[in-house]
């Protein structure tokens, strides 16, 4: 079995449990019926419930992807801490596009932003697990876009925060990139504007959204260096594939359109009127943002400039020819 094949094995997403939100009402508007969270713990909360760390995932996403950093004698060690993995709404697993019933159903789901998977998981912490304060808030991409907004709307009860190649608010190219991707599912004339009937029926469109992401979120020099090769690919044209096109094959195109909209949206400093040092000034946790060197997604110097708005910072830029994928941790250096 090569290695991209394993790291695809990850798929089969349990196990998870619900925590059932209700009416859920949405920041922008409308609500989610019987809303739910699909979420997953790794460890033991302590008596004192001052053990515990946030680790939500990234775009296209589950709890289960981030579990290879959770384990013994690695910085988030079960033994030590209590780990708790969200589902983001719209991932597949919480509620969803597909699994919610009319009239929220397929192309009718409503407006998801960041603000509201951190509210929902804000109730799953305080409310079932009872706790008030989290020794570390981390995650990439979509996943340090939720570490920030935590930062800024629960100042007091984020202790440390580590958003990894991700920004708190996304810049003009950012929004470009993300109307580029959702154009790409769009384009495919079996979406039917989200009223298809089968997912695998959009094969054309999540076709093209893998290869954007291959050239988008990966470096020149990973291809100059035809580094697919390491990880069990003979070719390039193999490795587009077997590894993107297959990543986003068995996707549902509602729901990646309900995350990539979520991802354009974000944006910290709608908390004070628009301005983002005066957002990223009310963190109080210490921060370590952590850029890939080499991400043209969201670049060293995006992350800098949020960097130096937010006190209590440390820059740390992660090389790796994996580029904005570093995260996956598919070369052994990563």
């Amino acid at each position: 079995m090569t290695i991209a094949n394993e790291f695809y094995s990850q798929q089969n997403h349990g196990p998870f449990e619900y925590f059932e939100l209700g009416d859920f009402a949405l920041e922008r508007g409308g609500r989610i019926p019987a809303c739910r969270l699909a979420y997953t713990t790794l460890g033991t909360l302590n008596a004192r419930k001052d053990n515990a760390i946030l680790f939500p995932h990234m775009f296209s996403g589950t709890s289960k992807h981030m579990q290879m950093y959770v384990g013994a004698g690695l910085a988030i060690d079960p033994a030590r801490y209590f780990v708790v993995l969200p589902n983001m709404l719209g991932n597949g697993l919480s509620s969803s596009p597909h699994n919610s019933p009319a009239p929220v159903a397929m192309g009718d789901f409503p407006e998801v932003i960041i603000g509201d998977d951190v509210r929902a998981q804000y109730r799953l912490l305080t409310e079932r697990f009872g706790i008030e304060k989290l020794e570390l808030v981390l995650g990439w991409s979509m996943g340090a876009q939720q570490t920030f907004e935590w930062a800024v709307r629960y100042p007091a009860m984020v202790r440390r925060a580590a958003p990894i190649g991700g920004t708190a608010r996304g810049t003009a190219h950012n929004h470009l990139f993300v109307a580029n991707a959702m154009a790409m599912i769009k384009s495919d004339p079996a979406w039917a504007g989200g009223a298809y009937r089968e997912p695998h029926a959009v094969s054309a469109g999540l076709r093209l959204l893998g290869h954007f992401f291959a050239q988008s979120g990966l470096t020149k020099e990973f291809y100059a260096r035809e580094q697919w090769r390491e990880i069990g690919f003979n070719s390039q044209d193999e490795f587009l594939a077997g590894f993107w096109e297959a990543w986003f094959a068995p996707m549902d195109p509602n729901a990646l359109l309900s995350l990539l909209r979520k991802w354009q949206l974000a944006d910290v400093a709608r908390h004070t009127g628009g301005d983002l040092k005066a957002a990223l000034g009310r963190i109080s946790a210490v921060v370590f943002n952590m850029p890939f060197a080499q991400d043209m997604m969201f670049t060293v110097d995006e992350c800098r400039a949020e960097h130096e708005l937010t006190p209590r910072s440390t820059l740390r830029p992660i090389p790796t020819v994996w580029g904005h994928f570093g995260m996956l941790g598919l070369a052994a250096e990563d």
